[in-house]
């Protein structure tokens, strides 16, 4: 079994050192300096005056830092599977884990890729001969969005398959609806893409975990980046739910402890088709950054922005919309927008290994989260000697830290049977989960759009929460 040890590693692996500038995150330290804007308010105003076009002349104060690029590496050398010793335990009961992801419903573009990456880490851990001496099996369940009841009637489904974990949902909303059915029945929920700051303290019986970190690093990253960018105010427009808010709150925070204001926010709900008034709103209040929390309505959002002048270098999205929008809007309409999404940036070996099991990928979001989950369930049945859900649970804390580093399921099962202590890296970020079972340790990455409006790596902030 993999103990708990008494020190903590709190730095980040030198695994990643080189694909990401570290940042420390406290919670009352700002990621990044203010101060690199071009003058006072009083300035703005005399810029703006007399062009004929406001937005785009406040555009002009933005100078965001120049690109790094972002070509990812794996974390470490992968374990040999054919090197696997036998497992030193036995179960009566095979892994079974299942998933509660989009495939309808405004997230329905995040699917994809999540499945991908859990087929991938299945497909990993039975090569190298499964889980105590039995393949695993992995049942795959839609979890729709909250303008629907899918989500519920897939959980019963799951549960009544017995199954030891389930992985999902994607919406931290979604997620709100069903978490009381999973961890109420014992078992765990294992998200690789919830990131509301609520998920922190819920009673969950020690049975919920994500590899997303919370949206207060997300937020507070975007946050401090838009105001070294040079805006000295900000206009917001948010999706009100729990993840919609919850990096509302966390951006406007950051905005103003670095000197910014946040000049108005107009919220609409899941399920809402018409944006205009949501629109007119902002642009009439002249901000110099716009951030669009959303999922899928972006698509609606954008144009109406842009058609009232708004210039794409203005416009700040987040991994809800940080999507690839080349077949959506014409040429150039997005080119020097910019977002975030947590994570790392994904290596060659990976996206060939993720495009080898769904070779229609086109969005990598989360996928290396969700394959972390799987493996980690793995390791921890494994661990447990067990695949009650509640022996995993408790081991995957330890799991995560304080022991010998690996990468995969092959080279940490052979250090499990060996005796051995691991501290799972994996593609998501070194994970490091604290008691809560959120990751302590995370990478944001910042996108810009190119002129076929698809998100391009510019730079990686590692932090710590």
């Amino acid at each position: 079994m993999t103990a708990l040890r008494n020190a903590g590693r709190l730095g980040v692996g030198e695994g990643y050192a080189r694909t990401a500038r570290i940042a420390a995150l406290g919670l009352g330290l700002a990621l990044f300096a203010s101060g690199c804007s071009g003058g006072g308010s009083d300035s703005s105003a005399e810029e703006t005056s007399g062009s004929g076009n406001e937005t785009e002349a406040a555009a002009s104060i933005l100078s965001c830092p120049e690109s790094q690029g972002g070509t990812g590496e794996d974390p470490g050398a992968k374990g040999d599977p054919a090197a696997v010793p036998a497992s030193t335990g036995t179960t009566e009961t095979p892994l079974k884990i299942g998933t509660l992801l989009p495939t309808t419903g405004s997230l329905a573009y995040l699917g994809p890729p999540e499945i991908a990456g859990t087929n991938l880490a299945v497909k990993e851990i039975n090569e190298a001969g499964g889980v105590l001496g039995k393949p695993i099996e992995i049942v795959h369940r839609d979890s729709g969005d909250t303008t629907t009841d899918i989500a519920t009637q897939s959980v019963n489904d799951l549960l009544s398959q017995d199954v030891s974990a389930i992985v999902g949902a994607a919406s931290s909303g979604v997620s709100k609806t069903v978490i009381g059915n999973i961890t109420g029945a014992g078992v765990i929920q294992f998200s690789p893409a919830n990131t509301s700051p609520d998920f922190s303290t819920w009673d969950d019986n020690g049975l919920y975990w994500r590899t997303a970190p919370s949206d207060v690093m997300q937020g507070r990253t975007l946050g401090n980046y838009i105001v070294t960018c040079g805006a000295q105010t900000v206009g917001m427009i948010v999706l009100n739910d729990a993840y919609g808010t919850g990096l509302q709150g966390n951006i406007k925070e950051s905005v103003e402890a670095a000197g910014g204001q946040v000049v108005i926010e107009e919220m609409f709900n899941e399920g809402d088709s018409q944006f205009s008034s949501q629109v007119d709103s902002v642009v009439a209040a002249k901000p110099d950054a716009i951030v669009v929390i959303s999922f899928d309505q972006s698509k609606s959002i954008v144009p109406l922005l842009t058609a009232k002048g708004v210039d794409p270098g203005q416009l700040f999205f987040v991994d809800g919309n940080a999507s690839d929008y080349s077949k959506d809007f014409e040429a150039g309409t997005l080119e020097g927008a910019q977002g975030t999404r947590p994570g790392s940036f994904p290596s060659e070996d990976f996206l060939a290994s993720l495009l080898a099991v769904d070779p229609d990928l086109t969005d990598l979001t989360y996928a290396g989260e969700s394959y972390d989950a799987v493996t980690l369930l793995a390791l921890a049945a494994e661990a447990a000697g067990s695949t009650d859900s509640k022996a995993m649970a408790a081991e995957l804390e330890g799991l995560s830290k304080d022991g010998e580093k690996c990468f995969d399921f092959a080279g940490c099962v052979t250090l499990l049977r060996g005796g051995g202590d691991v501290d799972y890296d994996g593609y998501s970020g070194p994970v490091s989960f604290d008691e809560n079972g959120d990751p302590t340790e995370a990478f944001i990455g910042i996108y810009q759009y190119d002129a076929d409006n698809k998100p391009q790596p510019s730079r990686s902030e590692a932090g710590q929460l």
